[in-house]
């Protein structure tokens, strides 16, 4: 499959654009009119920079309100459309798309359309270049794909063709089967871009809430494998308007578009086998029943496919000073298992529960935050394949011998992926490197809890302008399932969490998108990142927690009369949730306990118990925790504020 991307979907010069693209790997691109104007780049030298580049210049757009329009009007249109194609000449572009008239179109005739796509295929032939007619969802008279082609048909003319757009397509719900019995030939060129599902007008949606190919709703591998049994040949190309893309690093956001389009192939290729028997001509009228199975012209490449990962296999935390790290893990209950005997990090335990403790942090004031996570797989070297090809950077880790060695790659939050290999008992061979203290600190008592645990989720904070980039990531690169998102009410707005995880639910990976609060001129974060473990008995670990002085999140009194109206729990109950600083929440499948510590660096650990088969978060506590951790946020910052001054 031939890739491109628009330069209207990045961030940037059209100089810097066309440089991320070919480091991302795009065969081509789109050049968008503003950018070519904006550019002191003459056309001579886009041209000679795309070859130098690797680049082919597939399409020169967008040619706007051409149509359904008066006789004084199209001379004026014609005439503009002889100073494009003349300008297409010196970049070397044989493409322009068209738009369907949205602005100036005051006649709703085919024929008089048809008339006037003539002329202008005509004007085109005569400069050697193609046209690609687009019906735009918004299009005053034209804004169905299908009526495009009808027109590109009654026109009949070689240098005019159509442009299939999936957001035009999909936003408006039309069938994308038709697709399959247009000639391919008059496929000009196909647009990819996906969206989330919203209620507003479509123009609005389009020029704002585009995203690519895989962090979206829509069927965009269906609708890619009607074009493909078409057979059309033609770049696939990515056209997204983003405010979010359109700000952030121009080549992060190219590889990010790349990644997409390496998802939607695979997924393209899996859509045409499970739809093998259901062609075109078995769901439009007229045709011949579909081939069980054909090669189409059009060749759609796979990557190696791997299972979703069977659990986490451990957490790690990097901190310059370790010590809080120590005595709160030590107070929950962990038991210290030494130290690495060839890396300075920590092991400690709770059942299949495992922390790392990373002492390596970049400099001598980084706080604790959560650097690594390790997931049990079945292939480790084969899931890290498929996970590079899908863009992702790999993390090398210096392992000596007898040592395991772990796949690894970064995700787009800087968190690093370590692939390891899953055993049925749940055991983990690298634990043998970790051997007795050395060094331990001075005077900290290590408790062996003695409970069995297990990771339950984790929790983790995305930057605002790559949010979609880590849910396709995680997606693509981890089969993790996202689940519809939800948005929680904070002192500092709302959050967005969306929900990734496995079938099974052994893996529950978390993203949340905070807003950032602004003061004295200080950005801070208003939340934090976490680890959550389960347990079979929440009380008593609570409890035993307490005896050994953890700083448990402080819940108000408030929150409990609440519970008490909403769940008319038992006194005594209620009361030892009060007593222990427990939150409570239940479904019709059963409850959830939990509670939370206060937060050390960006990090905070939560400890969970599910009964019956509750598979929530506690969602309606959220609120609670982030009131709680904005107020002890603040007073913090007021405090070393008030001691600077």
């Amino acid at each position: 499959m031939r890739t491109g991307i628009a330069t209207v979907c990045l961030s940037g010069t059209l100089k810097e654009k066309m440089q991320a693209c070919a480091i991302a790997g795009f065969d081509g691109i789109e050049i968008f009119e503003q950018d070519l104007v904006t550019s002191p780049l003459s056309p001579e030298d886009v041209r000679k920079m795309a070859a130098d580049l690797g680049l082919t210049l597939d399409l020169y757009q967008p040619f706007r309100d051409f149509d359904s329009v008066p006789e004084d009007l199209l001379a004026a249109n014609l005439r503009r459309a002889d100073a494009k194609f003349r300008l297409m000449s010196r970049l070397g572009m044989d493409t322009m798309l068209v738009c369907s008239n949205v602005a100036t179109a005051t006649i709703d005739d085919d024929g008089l359309r048809a008339r006037q796509l003539a002329a202008l295929a005509e004007l085109a032939g005569d400069h050697g270049v193609r046209v690609a007619y687009e019906a735009l969802a918004w299009g005053k008279y034209v804004n169905d794909y299908e009526h495009a082609h009808r027109l590109v048909e009654m026109v009949g003319h070689p240098n005019l063709g159509t442009c299939l757009d999936s957001f035009h397509i999909l936003a408006r719900d039309w069938d994308t089967a038709p697709i399959e019995v247009i000639n391919a030939e008059k496929i000009f060129f196909v647009q990819v871009a996906d969206a989330p599902k919203l209620s507003m007008d479509v123009l609005s949606w389009s020029r704002h809430y585009r995203v690519f190919p895989g962090e979206g709703q829509f069927e965009l591998a269906k609708f890619m494998g009607h074009v493909v049994r078409a057979g059309y040949t033609g770049p696939v190309s990515l056209e997204v308007f983003n405010d979010v893309f359109r700000q952030s690093d121009v080549e992060r956001t190219a590889v990010d578009a790349m990644r997409s389009l390496i998802w939607l192939e695979e997924q393209s290729a899996k859509w045409l086998e499970a739809n093998a028997a259901n062609g075109a001509a078995g769901t439009v009228a007229g045709g011949p029943p579909a081939p069980a199975r054909r090669r189409y012209p059009m060749e759609l490449a796979t990557l190696p496919q791997v299972a979703e990962p069977a659990g986490f296999n451990f957490a790690e935390v990097k901190a310059a000073d370790t010590a809080a790290l120590e005595t709160v893990l030590g107070q929950l209950g962990f038991e210290f298992n030494g130290r690495h005997r060839t890396k300075d990090v920590q092991l400690w335990t709770m059942g299949h529960a495992r922390v790392i403790i990373n002492e390596q942090a970049p400099s001598g004031s980084a706080a604790p935050a959560i650097a690594a996570l390790g997931f049990d797989v079945d292939s480790p070297v084969i899931a890290s394949a498929r996970a590079q090809q899908l863009k992702a950077p790999a993390v090398p880790r210096k392992s000596q011998a007898n040592e395991e060695v772990f796949q690894g790659f970064a995700a787009p939050d800087s968190t690093e992926i370590f692939l390891c290999q899953g055993s049925p008992d749940g055991t983990a061979a690298w634990i043998n490197e970790f051997g007795e203290p050395r060094g331990f600190g001075e005077g900290l008592e290590v408790h062996s809890g003695g409970r069995s645990a297990v990771i339950d989720h984790v929790n983790l904070a995305q930057p605002w302008q790559h949010f979609d980039e880590a849910v396709l990531f995680y997606t693509s690169a981890l089969a993790l399932e996202p689940q519809p998102y939800a948005e929680v009410a904070s002192p500092s707005g709302l959050v967005r969490s969306q929900v990734m995880q496995t079938s099974d639910r052994a893996v529950r990976l978390v993203l949340n998108l905070a807003p950032l609060l602004q003061q004295d001129g200080t950005r801070h974060k208003t939340y934090q990142e976490h680890i959550a473990f389960a347990v079979d008995d929440l009380v008593a670990t609570a409890r035993s927690a307490r005896e050994r002085g953890l700083n448990f999140l402080q819940i108000p009194a408030n929150y409990y009369e609440d519970l008490d109206a909403r769940f008319g729990l038992d006194p005594a109950f209620l009361a030892t949730l009060q007593e222990l600083n427990l939150l409570y929440d239940r479904d019709g499948d059963g409850e959830f306990l939990h509670f939370y510590t206060a937060t050390v660096g960006s990090v905070f650990f939560e400890m969970v118990e599910r009964r019956g088969s509750y598979d929530g978060y506690g969602a309606p506590n959220a609120p609670v925790r982030h009131a709680v951790q904005y107020d002890h946020l603040h007073q913090l910052t007021s405090s070393t504020h008030s001691t600077t001054h």
